[in-house]
């Protein structure tokens, strides 16, 4: 009865002047309701009611169970009033003709026989009474009469059928829950009406509402992406001062698509528009419209947009569209698509009969490459904003802003940090200053020094540190290995100095040599390649040199150089081939990548491809074990070194190496040395 009723007691107190007053217990006025008095007076003259407040709801929600269970609780319960064994007829009428049967009760052609007391294999209480049937349309007498069987030796007795087996009580059962069902499901779809749908809710988007001051984000927030707040800048702008534009005659961007890699700051700059933009912003995940219900995620771009213009000016912001956005294809399947009836209709919803003024989509996207190119046209996307890694001032504006709470030693260099950490995007220095923050937190430390900033940052790169036990050869070869890597790096002009070498192992690598560039680079020559190859390949030049032997350690960088050498010939056409794309040319996207790649080359070409490629590598390997047969003391001095300290740091490996990098020294000399060997323009001095 709780779901029915919410009962309160109330009290009614009689003042001076005043007519009769009623106060609930938790100092509610009562609602209206069912009131049932008891006529009970306190000690204070006031009379207390017990009031009763008929929910209709649940008591229509109670009335539905009710018409859906009890007719298979009736049903279950006349099962169980008869549930005894059942025995075959010949069984039943051997059993009267030996005596055994006291007593049997016809129902229909149903046969319930009580069996004498002390009859073998009758005990307990269902053991007793057993059951039979016959045949329709024939009398057990006739049944006996036919088997030779006197009727008159056992007690018989004609019963009509129970009330829960018989046909009336079966069909009203039936249309019971047929009405029921009928009924609740009427009520359900009412609830759905009403917004009260958990069960039916399906096409109902789940965008989540920021109004102004909900999010704390703002443009100054964001470091870096000058270009990228601009545009999206003036889109929050138009909504707020609309007749600025409109004047001149310009009308809204339909859509912002921000592209980039991971970790670049697109949701970032998202938030920053929810906090800044005085109008109503909704975020909805590419992955949310989608259901196991084909329609639902139409049906949910339909609501999201009716809700957004609803309320104009507005934006709706959709995070990784790439999962409903993905180019469609030719229909290898029967059915309908689920992602292509929702990208439909985002696609009619953005650019449709209906026009759309008022309301901004903007986007976010690491995959551009895989997005329909009716979704990304101008009039739906108007403008597609990039966001790249971040350059050295950038990196230096996020460092500061993501440092703000976090106490630093004294004479810290932000600027060198910036430096040291070519590459990372804003998520990487976000996460670089929080793991060094937990070092220092772990050493008990008052303030983040640089040395928790350059562990934290090779951390975040390769991964934290192991200490794998290994013997004394492994570590030797180990040592070799990234000393080689690193003393044909600081003898080759073109890459980039070594900032770190170490043989802990970290990630998936027994060692590492890290090579910082110094500078941020937006090409790469083929000089570059050349030499970056040569560099790579040094590590497995000094195990031939140094041991005679080859180890699995270069695994990677056999893959990473012949990638680079596939690249070179395939795609830039940096080869002898000439500059011939011999990649596939079936279709490609806005973004350069390519989908449905057939092959496209002949064997002979094929066979040429493969040979050029060999030969760049084997040129490069050439060049690596050339340098250190020339540098062959200064390898013994850095792998020696690596082996007692395990890491080296630039500086150290450049007095270790007794001369500074190639590079330099080329600029300060005029006749350089330049050494037989396939790669251009290298420069480097003989070792003393």
């Amino acid at each position: 009865m709780r779901g029915w009723y919410n009962g309160e007691v109330a009290e009614e107190n009689k003042a001076k002047g005043q007519g009769q007053k009623e106060v609930s217990q938790n100092g509610k006025k009562p609602a209206g309701g069912l009131r049932i008095g008891f006529g009970q007076i306190d000690k204070n003259g006031a009379r207390i009611t017990k009031e009763f407040n008929l929910n209709f709801r649940k008591f229509f929600v109670w009335i539905l169970v009710m018409l859906l269970f009890v007719p298979a609780l009736f049903t279950a319960l006349g099962n169980m009033a008869f549930k005894q064994v059942s025995i075959p007829l010949s069984q039943a009428v051997a059993d009267i003709r030996a005596g055994k049967v006291d007593k049997v009760q016809v129902s229909d052609q149903e046969l319930i026989l009580y069996y004498k007391e002390g009859v073998e294999g009758t005990e307990g209480p269902e053991g007793k009474i057993r059951t039979s049937r016959k045949e329709a349309g024939e009398s057990l007498a006739e049944v006996l009469d036919r088997n030779g069987i006197n009727s008159a030796s056992v007690q018989i007795e004609v019963a009509g059928k129970g009330l829960a087996g018989s046909d009336i009580m079966n069909i009203g059962l039936n249309g019971l829950f047929l009405v029921g069902s009928v009924l609740f499901f009427l009520w359900m779809m009412r609830m759905r009406g009403g917004g009260m749908d958990p069960m039916f809710g399906f096409g109902k988007s789940n965008a989540k509402l920021f109004t102004k001051g909900k999010q704390n984000i703002r443009f100054s927030d964001v470091g870096g992406l000058k270009e990228a707040k601009q545009e999206v800048e003036e889109i929050v702008d138009f909504l707020k001062h609309p007749k600025k534009y409109q004047k001149l005659g310009a009308r809204t961007p339909k859509g912002v698509l921000l592209i980039g890699p991971s970790g670049t700051g697109k949701t970032l700059l998202a938030r920053a528009i929810a906090g800044e933009a005085d109008v109503p912003f909704y975020s909805m995940a590419g992955s949310e419209f989608m259901e196991m219900l084909v329609g639902v995620g139409a049906s949910r771009v339909r609501d999201l947009f009716s809700t957004a213009k609803a309320h104009t000016p507005s934006i709706i912001f959709i995070d990784e569209i790439d999962a409903i956005g993905q180019a469609r294809g030719p229909a290898l399947t029967g059915g309908h698509g689920e992602r292509e009836q929702t990208l439909n209709q985002i696609l009619v919803e953005m650019d449709g009969f209906e026009p759309n003024e008022q309301v901004v989509v903007c986007a976010a996207s690491n995959r551009p490459d895989v997005l329909d190119s009716a979704l990304i046209r101008p009039g739906r996307f108007d403008r597609r904003v990039i966001l790249d890694l971040p350059d050295l001032d950038e990196r230096q504006k996020i460092l500061l802003l993501h440092a703000k709470n976090k106490p630093i030693t004294n004479g810290f260099s932000w600027e060198k940090v910036a430096k040291r950490t070519v590459g990372f995007s804003g998520a990487d220095l976000e996460n670089m200053l929080n793991e060094a923050a937990i070092m220092a937190a772990r050493k008990n430390a008052a303030a983040i020094t640089m040395e928790d900033i350059e562990e934290a940052a090779t951390k975040v790169k390769l991964g934290p540190e192991k200490r794998r036990l290994q013997s004394a050869l492994e570590r030797k070869m180990t040592a070799y290995h990234e000393a080689g890597h690193a003393v044909v790096a600081h003898n080759l002009v073109n890459t980039d100095p070594v900032h770190r070498i170490s043989i802990v192992s970290r990630g998936m690598a027994l060692g590492f040599t890290e090579m910082a560039p110094l500078t941020d680079k937006v090409h790469q020559t083929r000089s570059e390649l050349l030499e970056k190859m040569a560099a790579m390949l040094g590590g497995r030049a000094a195990e031939q040199l140094i041991f005679n032997e080859l180890t699995g350690g270069a695994s990677s960088d056999i893959d990473r150089v012949t990638q680079v050498a596939r690249k070179m010939v395939v795609y830039l056409g940096m080869s002898n081939l000439g500059p011939i794309d011999f990649g596939h040319q079936y279709d490609t996207t806005e973004y350069g990548q390519r989908y449905y790649e057939p092959s496209s080359v002949s064997d002979k070409t094929q066979q040429s491809i493969d040979e050029e490629i060999k030969r760049l590598v084997d040129n490069a390997y050439k060049s690596a074990l050339e340098i250190l047969n020339r540098e062959k003391k200064p390898l013994d001095r850095v792998a020696a070194a690596l082996v007692e300290k395990e890491t080296l740091d630039g500086e150290e490996f450049a007095k270790l190496v007794g001369r500074p990098k190639a590079a330099a020294q080329v600029q300060k000399s005029k006749t350089p040395f330049l050494t037989k060997t396939t790669l251009p323009q290298q420069y480097w001095r003989q070792s003393k």
